[in-house]
């Protein structure tokens, strides 16, 4: 095992140790509906693309509750402003480094950040997170709410376990101490809120690409560990396609790393600017990848994405807007994906 794995391995053990007994959320003085939230914390400290988008549907929530609120989001890494630069409600980023043991001084600035600022209410986004526990322990608001698990949802609502739905199903429910209890069944989409700029300078980036007026099904063809295709797969996959849809574009949108499953075989998108690319999928008809961050990115543009999976939680990290879906290629052959694809584009 790596240094840095095991000390990861070591700072996560710690903080469920530290955290274990931390997580029940404080109950609203009946006295105290009339209350006002003005000043919010939202606490995910996590660095991955595809968590942090995941978070957009919880941001857009409490700003559809609380329309004249502020919000401080406690973050991981650098890239939540570039995901959030949109959103009109939010107003300050407390940003743990990515790599603590490397940046240890900014770490512990971060922590006296958010212990030095004041809220009305403060959030924890996900209810396995150590540190998001952790966070709304020692944040100064009147309120915490840590987004205990709730069986009766669970078993009314049948995308409850979805990691972007979780947590608003539980905040909703927490709310009606203060007299919100609307009848809204359906939780909002990821979404990234692109500038009508970004998604005309994606159109001209794909124009220039396949030069012609077809519509475009993008792939992207990669993932981390076992979440991973081979490239025999992919090859497969991408035959299959072209065979099928010849009216259709097929193009690569390729990763940060500009490798490709399909050795640079078709035309491809290589972009390290996440807005730039999610402007130039804005512009596809379909967007196909294994479960991945950018795969949430395709579907916080509105694509119809579809996610492959085999090793991971479908329930948990599927792609969700009104035309997005899963498949799960351990028990679902070749010929029942294309049909499944032909559906999607109809």
């Amino acid at each position: 095992m790596k240094v840095s794995k095991r000390t990861n391995l070591l700072r996560k053990r710690v903080m469920q140790s530290l955290t274990k007994n931390i997580g029940k959320s404080q109950a609203i003085p009946q006295l105290q509906k009339e209350i006002e939230i003005k000043r919010i914390l939202i606490s995910r400290p996590n660095h991955r693309l595809g968590n942090l988008l995941l978070l957009t549907p919880l941001v857009q929530e409490v700003s559809r509750i609380f329309p004249d609120s502020k919000i401080d989001l406690f973050v991981k890494g650098g890239i939540s402003p570039i995901i959030y630069k949109n959103y009109e409600n939010i107003d300050h980023f407390i940003q743990l480094p990515k790599k603590p043991f490397s940046h240890l001084f900014q770490y512990i600035q971060a922590w006296f950040q958010l212990k030095s600022r004041k809220y009305d209410l403060a959030i924890n986004a996900n209810q396995g997170s150590s540190s998001g526990k952790l966070s709304i322990q020692l944040a100064n608001s009147t309120y915490k709410f840590f987004g205990e698990e709730d069986e009766a949802l669970n078993l009314k609502y049948s995308d409850y376990q979805h990691d972007a739905k979780k947590t608003i199903y539980n905040l909703r429910k927490y709310l009606k101490d203060f007299g919100i209890n609307e009848n809204i069944e359906k939780a909002p989409s990821l979404k990234l809120k692109l500038d009508p700029e970004e998604i005309e300078i994606g159109k001209i980036n794909l124009e220039k690409l396949v030069q012609n007026d077809k519509k475009t099904i993008c792939l992207f063809t990669n993932a981390t560990g076992e979440k991973i295709y081979s490239e025999e797969w992919w090859e497969a996959f991408y035959n299959r396609l072209k065979s099928t849809f010849p009216d259709y574009n097929i193009i690569e949108l390729l990763p940060v790393e500009n490798i490709s499953k399909l050795n640079f075989n078709i035309p491809n998108f290589y972009s390290k600017d996440i807005r730039e690319m999610g402007g130039f999928l804005a512009n596809c008809a379909l967007f196909i990848a294994a479960d991945n961050g950018v795969m949430h990115l395709a579907s916080s543009v509105n694509v119809p994405t579809i996610g492959l999976f085999k090793v991971t939680d479908e329930a948990k990290y599927q792609p969700y807007n009104d035309r997005s879906f899963s498949i799960n290629t351990n028990n679902m052959d070749l010929d029942k994906v294309i049909d499944l694809i032909k559906t999607s584009l109809e």
